[in-house]
């Protein structure tokens, strides 16, 4: 199954969450799309509730299901709780730090910038986005790339960096300080109904 590239708003009203992380989604019509989407009442099975939440954790992180499925068993060999685990090593991504950092507005947009060349990490240019950043790595932009009218429009909506990252505004260098907690991730995802779906 090859990653969803369709329209992501309609994505996130079906699930009920903001894909996106901005909220704008869900503003005007909180429902599901169609016709029908503000009256549905149907009743979800045990099963549908934990296909839901592992749809969410993919899209909200834009993988395909191959790239989402080897994730998750390789959380499975780490010590600790592998729910857990497997939302850290999501969040270790690289396109999502670049997200993360406010260098790019969406995690769309984050992949995009690493796609074309325009990460660094560590001083070395970089174009994986699923490439696991370690804790003390640095992540920047090439310095062509450091006048982006989408880098520059970013920074500027950006209010927050987690703490589990520092990042310089001037020199526009973030380091990945440690691995972050559960209590810094999501919290709209209920991994342990997405550690169920896949025990099955």
């Amino acid at each position: 199954m090859s990653r969803y590239t369709g329209s992501v708003w309609k994505k996130s009203r079906r699930l009920g969450i903001s894909l996106t992380g901005t909220g704008k989604e869900l503003d005007k019509r909180p429902y599901a799309p169609g016709q029908h989407g503000p009256n549905q009442r149907k009743k979800i099975s045990e099963y549908g509730l934990q296909m839901q939440e592992k749809q969410k954790l993919r899209f909200m992180y834009g993988l395909n299901e191959r790239q989402f499925r080897n994730l998750f068993a390789k959380a499975g060999k780490m010590k600790g709780i592998h729910g857990e685990n497997f939302m850290i090593l999501l969040e270790s991504r690289l396109d999502n730090l670049v997200y993360r950092l406010g260098l790019a507005r969406t995690r769309r947009q984050a992949r995009q910038l690493v796609n074309h060349g325009h990460v660094l990490v560590d001083g070395k240019r970089l174009d994986i986005p699923s490439y696991s950043v370690k804790p003390g790595q640095t992540i920047s932009l090439r310095e062509k790339s450091q006048n982006l009218e989408i880098v520059k429009e970013a920074l500027e909506v950006n209010t927050f960096v987690p703490e589990f990252l520092t990042f310089d505004a001037d020199k526009l260098v973030g380091t990945f300080s440690r691995y972050p907690e559960r209590s810094e991730l999501p919290a709209e995802i209920n991994e342990a109904l997405i550690v169920e779906f896949y025990s099955r």
